[in-house]
């Protein structure tokens, strides 16, 4: 997945395009970059502002919409008009989603856009959103209306939907002590999405929103899903703050033990060899679970799948809590029982796989999709549930591997459980071996 950001050049990599790019791999996804200005700042002062050609925008945007398949795409410093014009007369038929962030000025002070420019910036840019991601302070720039109850947010993102932007996200609104709301106008509908107020000041954090909110709409989530998977993203790279230079703390990414654990195996999964021939039709997803997981949500998982393309595997999409449901849920069934089971995966369905692992020491159960009683099979996402369930039930050994063989318009299916993604790992690893070895 491809997502393209338009901004300027921070050279302390707390915002701008550099920022991006941090969100962007942090989160999985390929970023692409057109650099419309580029500033001197870093985390104390903010100097100068030096634009860039026309021109040469221009051709950062052929070049880029010539080779790749752009999924969303973000625009944040455009500095001025010439700028403005140039970005929408290239985009102006693209497809991808756009976040308008409209960056007015830098934490450190430093003026992101030209007065002269913001007409031109209302008139062509906001009617190419499908959202707008302002903070309380440039709301109320885009539209003279100042924010200082409920009401004010209201008519103040009514307003900049007349401008021509889908759906508006009004950021930083403090109603209630300790507490920060995002405001939501979405389509026809508007909700204030809640969260803690952090006492950091801090570089980058709406830049770090309004990219994880563009990978958010790309990968597919709703729209409601993505501004709190945006505001959650936010939050944490707030928390995660680090004091780098002299100056405003720069906004980091931390991952968890599980997170790391899990993006390393994915990695090793991918290296497999011949790992390919094991991807099934509806493509594979990695599990890995907290403690005592309550709900899917515990688990973290691809937003996306692990895909096989010819005899490639490739990773679409992001590491996190609750992007896997099917696989989530078979590790919600087995650690009732097996604690220890905390991981899974799963891979297309063979007879000989079943047999091979069989003979060399699997603990391997499996189900009949075909006996699934009707009342299950109409309950969404009941049926991984029932299936593992009933493998498990009268079983005391921990399982390494659970199967179906389908039914009808049921893919058949192999999950391969362990207590950790290594340790799935080393299970499939020792699979692909046995295959090749009798092969």
């Amino acid at each position: 997945m491809n997502v393209l950001s338009i901004g300027g050049s921070d050279p302390s990599s707390g915002a701008g395009i550099q920022s991006d790019v941090r969100t962007f791999t942090s989160l999985g996804v390929h970023g692409l970059t057109v650099v419309t200005a580029i500033t001197s700042q870093n985390t104390v002062k903010f100097s100068k502002t030096e634009a860039v050609s026309s021109k040469m925008i221009k051709d950062q945007l052929d070049v880029v919409f010539s080779d790749f398949t752009v999924n969303a795409i973000k625009i944040g410093m455009v500095y001025k008009d010439s700028i403005i014009k140039v970005i929408y007369s290239k985009l102006k038929n693209i497809k991808a989603p756009i976040v308008l962030d409209p960056v007015i000025r830098s934490t450190t002070n430093g003026n992101l856009i030209e007065k002269g420019a913001l007409t031109v910036y209302k008139k062509l840019l906001l009617p190419l959103a499908f959202v707008v991601t302002p903070n309380v302070s440039e709301a109320e720039k885009l539209t003279g209306v100042r924010i200082l109850t409920k009401n004010n947010v209201l008519k103040c993102a009514q307003k900049i939907r007349q401008l021509g932007a889908k759906n508006v996200v009004i950021t930083g609104n403090q109603f209630e002590k300790g507490r920060i709301d995002d405001f939501v106008l979405e389509n026809s509908t508007h909700y204030y999405i809640s969260g803690k107020k952090l006492q950091i000041v801090n570089h980058g954090s709406g830049c770090n929103y309004s990219a994880s909110l563009a990978v958010a709409i790309a990968s597919g989530k709703s729209f409601c899903e993505a501004v709190k998977f945006a505001k959650e993203f936010a939050y944490n790279s707030i928390k995660s703050s680090q004091k780098i230079g002299k100056g405003v703390p720069i906004t980091n990414f931390k991952k968890s033990e599980l997170e790391k654990s899990l993006e390393e195996s994915i990695l090793d999964f991918k290296n497999l060899k011949n790992i390919y021939s094991l991807i099934p039709e509806c493509q594979t997803n990695f599990v890995y679970s907290k403690l005592h997981p309550k709900s899917i949500h515990d688990i973290l998982g691809i937003s996306g799948r692990i895909i096989r393309t010819g005899k490639s595997v490739n990773v679409a999409g992001s590491i996190e809590y609750g992007a896997s449901r099917h696989v989530a849920s078979t590790i919600l069934a087995v650690a009732k029982k097996f604690p220890s089971v905390r991981s899974a995966l799963n891979l297309k369905y063979d007879s000989k796989i079943i047999e091979k692992c069989r003979r060399n020491g699997f603990t391997v159960l499996h189900y009949d999709r075909t006996k699934e009683p009707s009342h299950i099979k109409s309950k969404e996402n009941s049926s991984v549930l029932w299936g593992i369930k009933n493998a498990i039930k009268n079983e005391t050994d921990t399982p390494d591997i659970v199967f179906h063989k389908g039914d009808f318009g049921k893919e058949p299916m192999i999950i391969v459980f362990g207590k950790n993604p290594s340790n799935v790992i080393k299970k499939v690893s020792s699979i692909l071996w046995h295959c090749r070895r009798n092969s």
